[in-house]
């Protein structure tokens, strides 16, 4: 369960540094990825430079998931 709440916590924290790269880029792709998921995904492929390091956080942290949710 531990493994569980650590794989989420690294999640959120990839979430937020996509978020902080967004914002960095500009305003309007900070507030975007912010308030529209899909955003997220647009400023993920089109500024891969700047987020590619929170998105393999991210992979990594639901890879984390599910290997603890597994039986």
């Amino acid at each position: 369960m531990i493994i569980f709440y650590l794989g989420l916590i690294l999640f959120i924290v990839g979430g937020i540094g996509i978020l902080i790269a967004a914002l960095r880029t500009s305003l309007l792709w900070g507030l975007g990825c912010l308030l529209f998921w899909p955003v997220s995904i647009a400023f993920i492929a089109l500024h891969w430079s700047e987020a590619k390091n929170p998105f393999f956080l991210q992979l990594a942290a639901l890879f984390i998931i599910f290997m603890s949710t597994a039986n």
